[in-house]
């Protein structure tokens, strides 16, 4: 499938994984230029080799500082993909929650976010460039999740950050929206899965559709609205879930 996107030119974030690290090759494979930033090299240095189209950015999201100086150089791009997250532990009761715990999760999600949208978005207005930025958020944003305070939380952040920008953007022609997938089987959820918790059996049970998404079908929906394809969708939460938040229960 193609989506007319050859030539256009992305970063994304958390690449080094996941999502990321799919939507970075897949991009590639579309015929973009791929600025693909993560801050681990080596997960980095295999998603580049022997690819001319991606260009590795090494960096850690949650240093604010470091972050803008490393995109500092950066051309006008065509958008961007918020991605990088911390998706891999659970927080605890919520009344014992740590700040540090706290910490981590906003300054890798919400504070970076409005920190690559700033940076990469300055550089878009300034050059008259229109484009797409698309937040990675999750359904955990509008329906509380156990022991979860501090990625539910942050995401419903994301959110806001999603319409704010939507709005404020919009008159230059860049459109701003998220895509909230449920549990999605990355390698790291398949790990959390066999280490921590049998959490895909729970969400399955409340999923119509009865099984949790592919990260190619979280991949697809991210470039569709980055194309031209969605060339008035803005402001918008994507919700990716087989039927999850329409449902109470599956079964009587």
């Amino acid at each position: 499938m193609s989506f007319n996107l050859a030539g256009k030119k992305f970063l994304v974030t958390g690449a080094g994984r996941g999502i990321g690290r799919v939507l970075s090759k897949t991009l590639s494979e579309q015929g973009c230029k791929v600025y693909a930033l993560s801050r681990t090299q080596e997960t980095l240095d295999t998603l580049a080799a022997g690819n001319s189209n991606i260009h590795t950015i090494q960096a850690d999201v949650r240093n604010w500082d470091e972050l803008r100086n490393k995109l500092d150089g950066i051309e006008v791009l065509d958008g961007l993909v918020n991605n990088a997250g911390v998706t891999d532990e659970l927080s605890g009761p919520s009344l014992d929650v740590s700040k540090a715990f706290l910490d981590r999760n906003f300054e890798t999600g919400f504070l970076a976010s409005i920190n690559t949208i700033q940076v990469i978005g300055n550089k878009m207005v300034d050059a008259k460039r229109p484009g797409s930025i698309v937040n990675v958020s999750s359904v955990f944003s509008l329906q509380s999740f156990p022991q979860n305070l501090g990625y539910t939380v942050n995401k419903a952040a994301l959110d806001m950050i999603t319409k704010q920008f939507a709005l404020e953007l919009g008159p230059h022609q860049i459109r701003v929206n998220s895509v909230n997938p449920t549990l999605v089987l990355t390698e790291q959820v398949q790990n959390f899965i066999t280490n921590v918790s049998p959490v895909d059996k729970i969400i399955i049970e409340k999923i119509p559709m009865a099984r949790i998404p592919e990260v190619s079908e979280i991949v697809y929906p991210i470039i569709y609205l980055l194309s031209d394809f969605s060339s008035m969708v803005s402001g918008t939460t994507n919700i990716i879930d087989g039927g999850l938040m329409s449902s109470f229960t599956t079964k009587l």
